[in-house]
Formats: structure tokens, sequence, C-alpha cells
């Protein structure tokens, strides 16, 4: 695992090797075992001139040999790699009888041969996680690229005759200069749903490589992104069997992908939250070590709500695993919210990142590699706003007049909240009212209003608040898009797929690398192997939400395998307590502080008064609008360096 950056220069003139060395220095978190810079200068109008950076944390064949940039024994060839590749072995025997040797035992000797052999082809061999830059300096072309499902990220900027890519925008700013203006879409985005998706970044001169895609360069200049992987053309297994074959075929792939993902010369162990996914890779990599496994979980002193740690106990118990517990107190909290911020190249908008920040920091001491259950909600429907469509359904069956006289402003007026069970259970039928109305609106539509982290009450914070709407309808058109190849006659998981290659890689899995790699930790997700997710992705959606039952397939797979007070519990997230500490000390101080009129109107299209509304109807405990104020107060922090 390890952090990359690079610049090409297509007008003959040599890269900036210091910048790339800036660039490498930011990414030293990313990789504290080695850092490593190569450079290939041109000559002439028509040649490039190329630099990689690398930084490196070992985790396999640790030794010096397998430092990056990495080269072929004939120097022509180039590599800078971060990631894993599970399946290196069996790609490494392929190459091997085609007649290519080895002097490591890295897989990213293993990479470099492949894309050497089979060009942009090899990555389509790969099982794993990686973002990539590949050099051919005979030929002077070369590629970079980014694994199927956007585990790991990768950000680039093409300016003029020159390209820029890395790890993180914090590191690709030091590259060089591009348009750092806001994107106006992005800061829309970042405040209605959390998170910013590709290809976009918060900058309108930076971009984000999408999930499955190539991008090519050559002397002639840089292509346009190329998908290698299309959701939508891979073929599905799964369906037709009987159901009980089903749940044992679910039980053998996420085996095979946890024990795929065990390699490592370096200490691996697991989150363990206590919910069913992470419990599932527990109980799937205690089966196949021969010692206790080290699994670690979170709590929140005075705050039991938010507390799971009895339900990691009783797997913990359950699978004989080395168990260690992190209570997190307001203060520490407190005192990571502006390391986090800090660190941030753009606004993350998700305050779960806090907690995941505050665990792999805990988990960093004890080990260098973690899996964790990420994927498993997009892939067989664990979130509320799956089962809203079945709700609503059921909800226009009722007379319109007693919805609209009687029902819906009993709902409006309910508090909303995180923290209790009635309180939540509002917050979630407020959010199915948004499309309760409007009988003529299809899935795709619905769920992305349900998506939002935005009310229609706080999209007061724009100066027209019109612009969430409007941008609802271009989230739908792009999820239509992006789905519009997979089977029309199971809307439910065209919903499902979108979210997997839309939301997953925008929010979780960027907080999760974020937070991780913060504190030098490799996080694995079995639940995003190839074979899992084909397999998974052909199922009925009835088999996976079962008349309100969420992950139906994946609880009786695991019947019998795993403690019921896991299988039964209702579905909890992983959150730290932050409309609570938004209402008073120090929280609420930062964000008075960083959340100011100046702040706000230097973003432009937001509105203060709006802003100063919103938050105190929040302190009222009335409503919770803790997420939207999380993103306001990530945004204005990030603005202050931005």
């Amino acid at each position: 695992m390890c952090g990359i950056c690079g610049s090409v220069a297509f007008d003959g003139q040599p890269v900036d090797r210091d910048a790339v060395g800036r660039g490498c220095a930011a990414l030293e978190h990313r990789g504290p075992d080695h850092t490593g810079t190569w450079f290939d200068e041109g000559s002439g109008g028509s040649e490039l001139s190329v630099g990689l950076g690398a930084t490196r944390l070992a985790i396999l064949d640790p030794l010096p040999s397998g430092h990056q940039p990495m080269h072929s024994t004939d120097g022509r060839y180039h590599l800078a790699f971060n990631g894993e590749i599970y399946n290196y072995q069996e790609v490494r025997g392929e190459l091997s009888s085609l007649g290519r040797a080895f002097s490591t035992n890295s897989d990213t000797e293993v990479v470099l041969a492949a894309c050497a052999e089979w060009r942009e082809k090899a990555v389509e061999k790969f099982n794993g996680m990686w973002a990539l830059a590949f050099y051919d300096s005979e030929r002077k072309c070369g590629f970079l690229s980014r694994d199927r499902f956007g585990i790991k990220p990768l950000f680039y900027a093409q300016v003029g005759r020159r390209l820029f890519f890395s790890s993180e925008l914090r590191s690709l700013k030091l590259l060089g200069e591009f348009d750092r203006g806001i994107d106006r879409d992005s800061l829309v985005e970042h405040l209605a749903f959390g998170y910013i998706t590709h290809p976009r970044t918060i900058y309108s001169g930076a971009k984000r490589l999408p999930p499955g895609h190539l991008l090519a360069f050559d002397a002639s200049g840089v292509n346009e992104p190329r998908a290698y992987y299309d959701l939508a053309t891979v073929d599905t297994a799964g369906g037709g069997n009987e159901y009980g074959q089903v749940c044992g075929e679910v039980r053998s792939r996420l085996r095979n992908a946890v024990v795929g993902r065990r390699i490592s010369d370096v200490p691996i162990g697991a989150f363990l939250s206590g919910g069913l996914d992470s419990s599932i890779i527990v109980s799937h990599l205690a089966e196949a070590t021969g010692k206790r496994v080290q699994t670690f979980a979170v709590g929140y002193e005075g705050h039991a709500s938010y507390d799971e740690r009895s339900f990691a106990r009783s797997v913990a118990m359950r699978f004989g695993t080395e168990h260690r517990e992190l209570v997190i107190t307001e203060r520490d909290a407190v005192s990571m919210i502006p390391r986090v911020l800090d660190h941030l190249g753009e606004p993350v908008g998700d305050s779960s990142i806090i907690p995941t920040a505050l665990l792999s920091e805990f988990v960093s001491q004890h080990v260098t590699v973690a899996l964790s259950g990420d994927g498993g909600d997009e892939l067989f429907g664990g979130y509320w706003r799956y089962l809203g469509h079945e709700a609503l359904a059921t909800y226009r069956k009722i007379p319109s007049l007693m919805r609209r006289f009687f029902i819906e402003p009993v709902i409006s007026s309910l508090g909303a909240s995180q923290t209790s069970t009635l309180g939540n259970r509002a917050r979630q039928f407020q959010k199915l009212l948004r499309a309760g109305g409007d009988i003529s609106q299809d899935e795709i539509s619905n769920h992305v209003a349900w998506s939002r982290i935005l009310s229609p009450a706080s999209a007061g914070i724009f100066a027209d608040p019109g612009i969430v709407e409007a941008f609802d309808r271009v989230v739908a058109a792009k999820a239509r898009a992006m789905t519009k190849n997979l089977s029309s006659g199971d809307p439910l998981n065209r919903i499902l797929s979108f979210d997997l290659q839309h939301q997953l890689p925008a929010d979780m899995l960027q907080k999760v690398d974020l937070a991780s790699m913060m504190f030098s930790l490799e996080v694995r997700v079995p639940f995003l192997d190839p074979g899992v997710v084909s397999y998974v992705r052909g199922l009925p959606s009835g088999q996976k939400i079962d008349r309100g039952r969420r992950k139906q397939v994946l609880v009786d797979a695991y019947r019998g395998r795993l403690p019921d007070g896991v299988l039964d519990r209702s579905k909890k997230g992983f959150e730290v307590p932050i409309g609570e500490f938004l209402r008073g000390g120090q929280v609420a101080e930062m964000f008075r502080e960083t959340v100011t009129r100046d702040a706000v109107e230097s973003l432009g299209g937001l509105d203060f008064e709006g802003v100063t509304r919103l938050y105190e109807a929040h302190l009222t405990g009335r409503t919770d609008h803790s997420d939207v104020l999380f993103a306001l107060l990530s945004l204005c922090w990030w603005a202050k360096e931005g």
C-alpha cells in the first residue's frame, strides 16, 4: 500500500523534479517505509518528459527490492503502484509461462510485468484494489488506472501540455498550477448529499479518475478516460438456483474473498462493529487463520445509543478473537476533528470520518492491515432508503385527503433525531414525504430524494433553494444513464447498482481511505471482490429485501454461524454523536468560529441568514440538521486553506 504521484510534460521540456518531490512528501503518511522518485527527461518537441513518485507502506516482501517506482530489468518499463493484487500469484504463474522472470515476491513486480506484457488489458486480470501509473520509456506512452470499484483514489489535472496526478488532492496541488476555483456543481453536491462524485472534485481544474477506468497518454497528449470494467456487462451468476444453494454460494464466495485478502507479511486484523457485515468478515478470517484474529471495536462514553460494543463482544467470543475496544469521549472527537479537517484535500460531509480516524489510529498501533465490511449494504440492500420504495407504495394506498391533512402534518411536526428510535423513525418518514406527493415520480427520482442529507426545510442555506431540486434531477439522470443497460425488470437492483458505482466510492470508500491512510493503515474490503459482486448483483432483489427485512439472503446464509442477536438487530450506522456535540461545548464553538458570514459568503451561492436559521433550529433539539451542519463545517474549514 502506497501513495503515488507524478507529472507528464508533452512539450519536450523537463518536469519539475522539486514539485514531484514535494508531492511525494505530502503522501508520506500513506507510505512511511520508503519514498522514491524517477525521471525520464524529454528532448525535442515530440517527446515526453515523465516524473514518477511513490511512497511505500511495505505489506508484501518488505525488502528494498520492492521499493518504488519499480523498473523492469532492461530499464524500459516503469511503475508507481498503490494497492494490493490478491491474485498476483496466479497472474505471476501465467506470466512465468510466457517467459517472464521475477526477482522479488512482491505483487508490484507482477503488476509491472503484466502491464509490460498486456498493456492496458493487464488491469482486467487483477483482483484487488489499486491506483497505478505505468510508463513505457521506449514507446513514450503509458496509462493511469483505478480499480473496478474505486477503493483507491486517483486525482489528476490537465493544464495545457502538462498532466499531473496523485493519490490525494493535497499532493496534486503541489505538482503544478491548475484552476483552483470552486466547482459549483461539486459545492451543491457536497451540501446536498455529503460527498462529491467522480469525475468532479471541489476544484474546477482537477478531476478524479472514475472507478474501473484508464487514462492513457502518449507523445500526442492525453486521451479521454476509458472504462475497462462495466457493471452492466459483467456476467452474473446469481438467480435461478434453489434458495438454500444461493445461501451456500454467498457464503462460499465471501469466504474465498476473505481468504484471498489474508496475504500479508505484516500483522493483519479486522474492524468489528458488531454489525452483520464486519461479523461475517471476522467469522471467515477466524476460520482461515491458525492463530487468534485481532479485532477492534469502538464505543462512546456517555452515548449508549451509539455504542455497539456488546454485539462486537458476542462475535469476538464466538470466534475467540483477540479483541480490543476503543472508548471515544467528546474530548477525543474534539481533538480529532481539526486534525482530520486539516488532512482533507477537499471537504467531506460524512462525520463518521471522525470515529473512523480515531479507530484507525488505534488499530494502527497493533496491525498494519485491517479487513472491513464496506460494500455489504450496497450489495445486499442494507440502508433504510431501500425500504422506502415499498413503504411509499403502501403509503400511497391511504386516501390522499387523510395523507395531506392528517398524516403529513403530524409527521412533519415530529422532532427528528439520530439519537433515539422515535426521532430516527420520524427522520426517515420525513424523508419519505419528499416523494409522497408525486405519484408519477419514478424509483430513481425517489431514491435520489431520499439519499440527500439536505431536507427541503434546510435548502434555505442556498441563495436559490430551487438549485437542490434541480440538482436532484441531474443526479437522477446520471443514475438512469449509469444503469440503462441493466435489467429494467428489477428497479431495486438498478438502484443498488447505482449506489455501488456512485455513492460507495464517493462517500464510504473515500472516507475510509482518507482516515485509514492518515495513520498508515491499509484497509481491505472483501465484499467488493469481483466474484462476490457479480454473483450478488444477479440475485433478485426480493432475496435481498423481503417484506421489509433488509439483507435477507445474507442473514439466512449466516443463521447458526453468527449470534442471533447480531443477525436480528436493527442496522446502525458507524457514527459519532455530532448532532449533540454541535449543540454545545467545543464543537459548537468550533462551528461558530469557522462557519462565519465571511466564510459562507466567500463560497458564493450560499445565504448566511439561511445557515444561521438552520443552526438555530438544530440548537432547539426539535430537529436534527447535524449532517448538513458538519458538511458546512468541513466546507468552510477547507475554504480557509483551499
